[in-house]
């Protein structure tokens, strides 16, 4: 079931992450002994409420992904998730106050389009499976920009550790009041669990909330939004699919606004000159 899985995945990353954290303090502790720093309350506290709730909006995103990808086609769930590249920057701008400049949205434009042509070769039309997988987008671009908020204060690593477990502890609660875990199923699907939960959480989200320390959030999400493309041309390249002229024009300007997204602004130079 959709809950089960997000669990499973959830509690693998971070019990995987813990491993982590766990071993460089033993490494750590045979080096050359230093005084201990002193504790700092505030930070230990952005890292609890940060860490918290990234993992009730990763939860929900992950969750309803999952139910309304049962009931839409994969292309359209692409295109409808990857929307986070539009949502981002308007929810900064109304909570955070935070304003792109108009490189940004041209960006953002450009790659809109491209994912258009990637993920849509039907016709379009909005499905109890599409409403599913946009609250899910929304869930996401809320996860983004709590990270811009928080991973610059706290170690990236213990806080996506913490959401795991919460997101994990979440859903394996729902999983348990809705659906029957069968340990047959979880054995037979131990290998995409594994990835999901080991790669898919345990490095790639916590590679996404170290990289956001240093990355504005709407640059961060045409960033992830070229999972897309990449998906694409890895099916090109390792599986020998067949890569259309739309999914490659698709492709040219996903880069297209990802690069222009990462020019440097006037005003930036002329602070460095």
């Amino acid at each position: 079931g959709p809950f089960t899985f997000t669990a499973v995945r959830g509690l693998l990353g971070g019990f995987f992450l813990l491993i982590i954290i766990l071993a460089v303090n033993c490494y750590a502790k045979t080096r050359v002994k230093k005084p201990e720093e002193p504790k700092d309350k505030k930070t230990s506290r952005d890292l609890a409420i940060g860490g918290t709730l990234c993992g009730l909006l990763l939860a929900g995103g992950m969750n309803l992904q999952q139910f309304g990808i049962q009931y839409t086609t994969v292309g359209r769930a692409g295109f409808i998730t990857a929307l986070y590249i539009v949502i981002v920057p308007i929810l900064g701008m109304i909570f955070f106050h935070k304003k792109s400049r108009l490189a940004i949205w041209l960006s953002v434009a450009l790659a809109l389009v491209g994912l258009y042509l990637l993920c849509i070769t039907e016709e379009f039309g909005i499905g109890m499976g599409d409403l599913y997988i946009l609250i899910s987008s929304i869930f996401f671009s809320l996860h983004m920009l709590v990270i811009d908020h928080y991973s610059p204060k706290v170690s990236g690593v213990k806080m996506s550790c913490i959401q795991f477990f919460v997101s994990g502890s979440l859903s394996l609660i729902l999983a348990l009041c809705t659906e029957q875990i069968r340990w047959s199923s979880l054995t037979a699907a131990w290998q995409p669990l594994l990835y999901a939960g080991v790669l898919s959480c345990g490095a790639a989200y916590t590679l996404q909330i170290i990289g956001q320390k240093n990355v504005n959030p709407t640059a961060a999400s045409l960033l992830l939004s070229l999972e897309s493309c990449i998906s694409v041309l890895a099916g090109w390249v390792i599986l020998g699919e067949r890569l259309t002229l739309r999914e490659g024009i698709g492709c040219v300007l996903m880069f297209a606004g990802v690069i222009l997204a990462q020019l440097p602004d006037k005003a930036d130079q002329k602070e460095v000159s």
